[in-house]
C-alpha cells in the first residue's frame, strides 16, 4: 500500500475513544455493562427514540427486527434494490421474499409511488434505506406504511445523525437499526444498534440478541439465574463493552465528525459542480444530510464499463473509487432466487452503472480532494472518455 494512498474512506478516532476503550480493558468487565447502557442511550437520543438495542452489526439488527414483528415465510417485504446487500438478505433469513421496486431518479430512494404500487395482501413491511444518508421522501413512505397498516423499518444504517423537516433519521419507523462499521459516520468497528418506542419490540430484540434470555435481558445490573433460562430461540447478536465504550467516544464527538463530512462534501460540491460529466447528489432544502459516502454519477452517456475503468485507473494512481451499488437483483443470488421472475428496474440500473464513489472522511484535506478531481479529470481526458 502506498504511503500516499487516498483512501475510500477511515474512521476518525481520537485519544478519547482510546482512553474509553482502555477504561473498560482495566475494569474486568467486558460485556453487558454500563458502557453500553450509555451507547445505547445516546444513540436513541438522537434518533428521536426511546429505546436503543446495541447488537453486533447492522445486519443482525435487521435480521432481529423482521423477528421481532413476525415477520417470515409467506409474507412479502417491499424493499429497495440500491443498497448494501444486507437489507435484502436480512429478509431472506427469516424466510420471507422481497420485493423490489424502483428508486427515485433524484434521492436515490425507493419512489413512493412504486411502493404503493407494490402492496399486496402478502406484504408484511416495507423496508426503507435512506440512501447514502438522504432522508428524502421517508415521510411519505411512512404515510404509505401508516395507510396499509403494515410496520415500516427503516434501514438507517447510512443515516446517523440526519433529519427531515426536522425529524431525526431513525424516528420515521416502527423500528429503526443503525450500523457502524468503519466507514459510517461513527464506528464501533464492528456494531449496530435498533431504535424503537415499542417497549414490546424493544424487550424482543434484547431476548433475540441474547440467546432467547428472558425478555428484561440479563444484564450486568441483574445477574440472576435466569442467565440459563430460554424462553425463545436467539441468537449471539451482542455488542461488547469494548465496542461500546468506542461508540461512546464517537457518539461525544458526532457533532464534529459530521461537520467535517459536510466540509469535505462542500468542497467537492465547489470543484465539481460545473462539470458535465458529472451529475452531484440533490439535497432538498428540508434535509440535512448525514454523509456516509459521497457519490456522484457520470453523465448518461457514459457505460458501465467506461465508469469501471475510471475506477480502476484511479486505484493505479493510489486514490480509492468505487461503484456504489450494484443492484441487489442483478447479484448472482438473487438472480438465482428471481429467476422465473427477474424484475426490470430501470432506474436503479441505470444509476448503478454509473455511480462513482470518491474518497470521503472527515479528516479528508482539501489538497487530497483536488488532488483526487485532478486526477479523476486526466483520466477522463487521457481515456478520451471526456465529453468536450
Amino acid at each position: 500500500m502506498a504511503s500516499d494512498e487516498i483512501p475510500l474512506s477511515r474512521p476518525d478516532v481520537t485519544e478519547l475513544e482510546i482512553e474509553l476503550v482502555a477504561a473498560v480493558l482495566r475494569s474486568g468487565r467486558l460485556a453487558l455493562g454500563p458502557m453500553q447502557e450509555r451507547f445505547e442511550q445516546l444513540v436513541a437520543d438522537r434518533a428521536g427514540c426511546e429505546y436503543g438495542i446495541a447488537v453486533s452489526s447492522g445486519t443482525a439488527g435487521l435480521h432481529m427486527a423482521l423477528l421481532a414483528l413476525g415477520i417470515g415465510p409467506g409474507d412479502e417485504v417491499i424493499t429497495t434494490p440500491f443498497s448494501f446487500i444486507a437489507t435484502a438478505n436480512a429478509i431472506l433469513y427469516v424466510g420471507a421474499t422481497p420485493v423490489f421496486v424502483d428508486i427515485d431518479r433524484v434521492s436515490l430512494n425507493m419512489d413512493p409511488h412504486k411502493i404503493e404500487q407494490a402492496v399486496t395482501p402478502r406484504t408484511k413491511a416495507i423496508l426503507a434505506v435512506e440512501a447514502f444518508g438522504n432522508p428524502a421522501q421517508m415521510d411519505t413512505i411512512a404515510a404509505i406504511a401508516g395507510k396499509h397498516e403494515i410496520p415500516l423499518i427503516e434501514d438507517c444504517c447510512e443515516g446517523l445523525g440526519g433529519s427531515l423537516k426536522g425529524r431525526p433519521i431513525g424516528s420515521f419507523g416502527r423500528v429503526g437499526v443503525f450500523s457502524f462499521y468503519p466507514n459510517k459516520q461513527i464506528t464501533t468497528g464492528e456494531g449496530g444498534m435498533i431504535v424503537t418506542d415499542d417497549d414490546r419490540l424493544a424487550d424482543i430484540c434484547r431476548s433475540l440478541r441474547n440467546q432467547g434470555r428472558g425478555a428484561k435481558d440479563v444484564s450486568w445490573r441483574n445477574p440472576t439465574g435466569a442467565w440459563l433460562e430460554h424462553v425463545r430461540l436467539g441468537y449471539n447478536y451482542r455488542m461488547s463493552e469494548i465496542h461500546a465504550a468506542l461508540g461512546v467516544g464517537q457518539m461525544r464527538r458526532l457533532d464534529v465528525i459530521l461537520e467535517g463530512r459536510e466540509r469535505v462534501a462542500r468542497r467537492y460540491f465547489e470543484r465539481l459542480i460545473g462539470n458535465s460529466d458529472i451529475i452531484m447528489p440533490t439535497i432538498s432544502p428540508y434535509t440535512r444530510m448525514s454523509w456516509f459516502v459521497f457519490v456522484v454519477r457520470l453523465a448518461s452517456d457514459f457505460t458501465a464499463q467506461e465508469r469501471d475503468r475510471i475506477i480502476a485507473d484511479m486505484r493505479r494512481h493510489d486514490i480509492g473509487a468505487a461503484n456504489y451499488f450494484p443492484p441487489i437483483h442483478h447479484q448472482p443470488l438473487y438472480r438465482e432466487l428471481l429467476c422465473d421472475a427477474p424484475p426490470h428496474l430501470p432506474v436503479c440500473e441505470s444509476v448503478s452503472q454509473r455511480t462513482l464513489a470518491l474518497p470521503f472522511h472527515s479528516q479528508l484535506t482539501d489538497r487530497e480532494i483536488d488532488l483526487v478531481i485532478q486526477t479523476l479529470e486526466v483520466i477522463l481526458r487521457r481515456e478520451g472518455l471526456r465529453r468536450m
